[in-house]
């Protein structure tokens, strides 16, 4: 029951049914999930530690926001996880597997020219996903899930213009171009590139400059110190 308690959780989390900054509704969950509030408190501790909500002391739970320096560090972090995963995955990649990332672009270039944005993404987060499993690495494939769950949430934040739309088609026709010549520093480069254009629409969309007052974290202090 935990697991599937805090699975579910998440889910409204990165899915936006409960967005950034928002109160956790404590009680209408537990009505919801047929759980009591012990159950729903251990879950928001699990979701605390991802990052993903914010433990307020004596006033209940509130999704995370993204902040200027989260989305740095997660993008940061998502770049390397992804580069790694694509040349890995040039490595390893099966022709079956690589077959179904390209079944999944042509439907994604269906519901692009449709203009159907949320199926998009259902197949664009699938093709980046397929590529991580064909990376054939548990520990890879553990870190990039953590990662990229809290990195979904910026969508409900961003908006996606018909240039920005455009430009990512392009890049996962490279992507794709990559994987099907397995050139896996080629393709390093470009999920690099892809993610980068995906930050500055982030940044450019704008969110909250800082979470609720923290001690500042050494390496943070480090770099605030040499900025």
């Amino acid at each position: 029951m935990h697991e599937e308690v805090v699975a579910r959780l998440r889910h409204k989390l990165v899915e936006g049914e409960i967005p950034p900054g928002a109160r956790v509704p404590e009680r209408e969950l537990c009505e919801a999930l047929g759980i009591s509030r012990t159950p729903l408190r251990e879950a928001l501790k699990v979701l605390a530690a991802e990052g993903l909500v914010v433990l307020l002391p004596n006033r209940g739970a509130r999704a995370a926001r993204l902040t200027r320096e989260s989305v740095q560090d997660l993008f940061e972090v998502c770049e390397g996880l992804e580069a790694l995963a694509g040349e890995l995955a040039c490595q390893r990649i099966s022709d079956q597997q690589v077959a179904e990332i390209a079944a999944l672009h042509a439907a994604m270039l269906t519901h692009f020219r449709a203009g159907e944005l949320i199926p998009y993404y259902g197949c664009n987060r699938s093709i980046h996903e397929g590529i991580v499993r064909a990376a054939d690495n548990a520990v890879l494939s553990s870190l990039y899930e953590s990662v990229a769950a809290r990195i979904r949430r910026a969508r409900f934040i961003t908006p996606m213009t018909p240039e920005r739309w455009t430009l990512a088609v392009q890049e996962h026709e490279a992507i794709l171009n990559a994987l099907l010549r397995r050139d896996g520093g080629g393709l390093a480069h470009i999920l690099r590139t892809h993610l980068r254009h995906k930050r500055a629409e982030v940044e450019r969309a704008g969110f909250a400059e800082t979470e609720e007052p923290q001690a500042v974290s050494p390496v943070r202090a480090r770099r605030l110190s040499s900025a």
